[in-house]
């Protein structure tokens, strides 16, 4: 049941939070869906604090409906160790200037990296955006940002698919993850391959894993077909370079002569911008055409993610949030990733 709403006198209130996420709940819970955001600005902690706290967002955001009197609160914070500030003068609620939104700053805050939101700016709603409220415009720019994210044609589902990846990404667990999605939730039934030819493949633990699940594993030179009709054929290969492209010819020139038209291109999502940018360029040469990022339990903000969703080229597979073989997977990349960015709930509808 939803707490009954403070009764406000008109006015600008202001909050410290530790996220987008948290000022929109707030805004919505104290002041009410008709409350305007006046402005967004980052907070550095001071003294010790700042060694062991990050950042926190200042907003202001103003009340215009006329409500019964009660003393106002100019600060609330969502931090125990950090008490509401009473205003001096008691019932006089503290006012400042209005300014714009500050949507686009809201975004970068969020990790939204600057060519999505150059996408979002060049587009015909984003003057339309920042006439909204705050909370609603990030509603509205999360639909867009999906909306995005998902403009590619369908692929079939994967039956004779090579998993890539340079050395250390999660490459067998991502191709663990997926045969229990094949097995369990599909019902599906093939084999896997696993080949090692210039270089070592440390197989870790698909061995035991797929005898587990009752799928075979052949290593090549075996049938790289599928053995039942409807059935898959998945290619477990050594780790590839991103350093050189041509320490990768001896991958391309097997994905070729066997005939390996679907290639998931495996990224840890931990890595720095730098290194996923080179583990994606190498993975393009060699053609992938699907995309999955691992790790994701150790990144704190998923939006340097947007822009691997927007190449419409490689279709996103799944996330993978944790260790677990069986499990930890969001197979909706892009719902997930709007998920853990900007808020997707309309707070204008009076439902709430």
């Amino acid at each position: 049941m939803t707490p009954p709403r403070p009764n406000l006198a008109p006015g600008a209130y202001k909050f410290t939070v530790k996220s987008a996420a948290e000022a929109v709940t707030l805004i919505r819970e104290q002041l009410g869906p008709s409350a305007r955001v006046l402005s967004v600005r980052s907070v550095e902690a001071t003294g010790f604090k700042k060694f062991f706290t990050g950042p926190r967002l200042e907003v202001i955001a103003q009340v215009d409906a006329p409500t019964a009197d009660m003393t106002a609160l100019n600060a609330i914070s969502l931090d125990p160790a950090l008490p509401p500030t009473v205003p001096e003068r008691p019932g006089t609620p503290s006012r400042t200037s209005p300014t714009p939104p500050a949507l686009a700053s809201l975004l970068r805050r969020s990790g939204l990296p600057e060519t999505a939101l150059a996408r979002l700016q060049s587009g015909s709603k984003w003057a339309e955006l920042n006439t909204l409220p705050l909370h609603r415009a990030l509603a509205e720019t999360s639909r867009l940002l999906r909306a995005g994210g998902g403009t590619r044609q369908p692929r079939p589902p994967l039956s004779r698919a090579a998993f890539l990846g340079a050395p250390g990404v999660g490459r067998t667990t991502a191709l663990c993850k997926w045969l229990a999605i094949e097995v369990f939730r599909r019902a599906r039934f093939g084999h896997v391959v696993s080949v090692e030819f210039d270089r070592p493949n440390a197989l870790g633990p698909l061995p035991v894993f797929s005898e587990a699940l009752g799928v075979p594993l052949a290593h090549f030179p075996c049938e790289t077909r599928p053995a039942v009709p409807g059935g898959f054929v998945y290619f477990d290969l050594p780790g590839l370079s991103t350093r050189s492209p041509d320490d990768n010819s001896g991958l391309a020139e097997f994905l070729d002569r066997e005939q390996i038209q679907e290639r998931v291109l495996v990224l840890n999502a931990a890595y720095d911008r730098a290194s996923l940018r080179d583990a994606y360029a190498a993975g393009r040469d060699l053609g992938a055409t699907h995309l999955v990022f691992t790790h994701l339990d150790e990144v704190p903000q998923w939006g340097k993610l947007w822009d691997y969703l927007f190449d419409a080229n490689l279709e996103p597979l799944f996330f993978a949030t944790g260790p677990s073989l069986t499990g930890d997977c969001e197979e909706d990349a892009t719902a997930a990733l709007a998920r853990r960015t900007l808020p997707e709930t309309d707070f204008g509808d009076p439902s709430l």
